[in-house]
C-alpha cells in the first residue's frame, strides 16, 4: 500500500495518527506530550493548594482579617453573576457537567480515543475549580475565633450554666411558637420558600452595621432543585458553593430549621467557614430579626443544640429541663416541632449518609476542623456565652 493511499484513508476518517512511512506517529508523542503538561500542570496547582493551607494554619495572624475581606467581596461578586435565577445555579451546572463527562467518556470509548489525554483534561479543570475554591473560600477555615472577635469570652462552663442557658431557650422558643402559621393538628405549615429565603439572606444586614465580620452580600438563599433530594438522603440540609458564591437548601428541609439553616449557610458567604461559627452567626442573625420565623427557629435550635450537650453530659437532669415547662402552651408547641422534625429526617435515613459524614469529617479536620463533623455541636459554647453577656 502506497504513502499517498494511507493519507487517503487518514483524512477520510479524520484521524492523523500517520504522518509518512515507516510506521511514523509523530502526532500520538505530541499528544502524549500535552497529556504530561496537562498532568504537570494539575499537581503544580494542587501542590500550592496544600502549601497555602500550611502557610494560613501557621500564620493565621498574618493572613487574616485581610484575606477574608478579599474573599468576601470575591464572593459577593459571584454571588450577584449568580442572582439571575431564582435556584442555584451550580446545582444545575454540576448536573449539566456530570452529563458532559459521561458522554464525552462514551464517545472516547466508542471513538477509541486516547483516555490519557481525556483524562489529563479532566484532571486539570478538576484541579482548577478545586484551586479556585481553596484560594478563593476555604482558607476562611483558618481564621481565628468569631466569637473573640464579636467581643465574647469563651471559657468553661459549669452543668448549672448549660442548663439555665438550655432553659431560657427552651422559654425563648415556646414564646415564638404560637406565633408560626400551623394546621388544625398544631404542625407546622410549610414555608414560603422564596420569602423565607428573602428574609435569611438579608438577616445579616443590621448586624452587618455592629460587626465588620458580619457585613456582605444580602442576597436571598437560593434553591436545590435538582440536587437537593440527594443530599437529603445524605443527611446534609444546606450546602455553600464558594465557585458561584450560592448559599442553598432543599426545599424538604422541616419548616422548624428552615429559616436557621438558611441563615447558617448565608453566613458561609461571609467568610465564616467553620460550622460551629456558622451556626453561631446564623443564631445572632435570627434572634436579632423582627421576623417571627427567624426569631422562632433560631431560638429553637439553639434550645436543640444545649439541650443534645447537657442530655450528653447528664440525661436526668436534660429530662427534668424538658418536662418543666408543660403548663405553658407554647412548650407542647416546641415539642411538637421536634417530633416532626424528627419524622422528617427520618423518612430520608439511608446508607449514603455514613459514607457522606465521613467525607465531611475528613474535609473539615483537613482544614484544622480537629473535631470534624461533632464541630456542629461545638456551638453549645458560645450561646451560653451569649445568654450569659445577655444577661449582664
Amino acid at each position: 500500500m502506497s504513502a499517498g493511499r494511507m493519507r487517503c484513508l487518514c483524512h477520510g476518517h479524520q484521524r492523523c495518527s500517520y504522518s509518512g512511512i515507516h510506521g511514523k506517529t509523530e502526532p500520538v508523542t505530541i499528544n502524549m506530550g500535552k497529556s504530561v503538561r496537562k498532568y504537570i500542570c494539575a499537581l503544580i496547582l494542587l501542590g500550592l493548594n496544600g502549601a497555602a493551607m500550611i502557610l494560613f494554619h501557621r500564620y493565621s495572624a498574618f493572613f487574616f482579617p485581610a484575606y477574608r475581606q478579599i474573599s468576601k467581596t470575591w464572593i459577593s461578586w459571584l454571588a450577584r453573576l449568580a442572582s439571575f435565577s431564582p435556584i442555584a445555579v451550580w446545582d444545575i451546572a454540576a448536573t449539566l457537567l456530570i452529563v458532559l463527562i459521561i458522554v464525552s467518556l462514551i464517545h472516547l470509548i466508542h471513538r477509541h480515543g486516547q483516555f490519557a489525554a481525556w483524562l489529563s483534561t479532566v484532571f486539570l479543570c478538576f484541579s482548577v475549580l478545586v484551586t479556585a475554591t481553596v484560594c478563593g473560600w476555604m482558607l476562611n477555615h483558618y481564621a481565628g475565633p468569631l466569637a473573640a472577635e464579636l467581643g465574647y469570652e469563651i471559657r468553661l462552663y459549669s452543668e448549672e450554666e448549660l442548663y439555665e442557658t438550655c432553659d431560657y431557650f427552651l422559654l425563648q422558643a415556646a414564646h415564638y411558637a404560637p406565633d408560626i402559621p400551623r394546621d388544625a393538628d398544631n404542625h407546622l405549615k410549610p414555608n414560603d420558600f422564596y420569602s423565607l429565603a428573602k428574609m435569611a439572606g438579608s438577616a445579616y444586614t443590621g448586624l452587618g452595621q455592629k460587626y465588620t465580620v458580619l457585613q456582605g452580600t444580602d442576597l436571598p438563599v437560593k434553591k436545590l432543585s435538582l440536587i437537593g433530594e440527594y443530599l437529603m438522603y445524605n443527611g446534609i440540609i444546606g450546602i455553600f458553593m464558594p465557585l458561584t458564591g450560592e448559599a442553598g437548601v432543599p426545599a424538604s428541609v422541616p419548616p422548624a430549621v428552615m429559616p436557621f439553616t438558611m441563615a447558617h449557610e448565608a453566613a458561609h458567604r461571609l467568610g465564616i467557614a467553620s460550622e460551629e461559627e456558622a451556626n453561631f452567626a446564623a443564631f445572632l442573625a435570627c434572634v436579632n430579626s423582627r421576623e417571627t420565623a427567624l426569631l422562632y427557629s433560631g431560638y429553637y435550635e439553639a434550645f436543640s443544640y444545649c439541650f443534645a450537650s447537657l442530655y450528653r453530659y447528664n440525661p436526668v437532669l436534660a429530662l427534668i429541663l424538658y418536662n418543666n415547662h408543660d403548663e405553658l402552651p407554647g412548650i407542647s408547641l416546641v415539642k411538637q416541632d421536634r417530633l416532626d422534625t424528627a419524622a422528617i429526617y427520618k423518612t430520608y435515613e439511608s446508607s449514603l449518609q455514613d459514607f457522606s459524614d465521613k467525607i465531611n469529617d475528613t474535609y473539615l479536620k483537613a482544614f484544622s476542623q480537629e473535631s470534624g463533623i461533632r464541630s456542629y455541636g461545638e456551638v453549645t459554647n458560645d450561646l451560653i456565652a451569649w445568654y450569659i453577656e445577655s444577661r449582664e
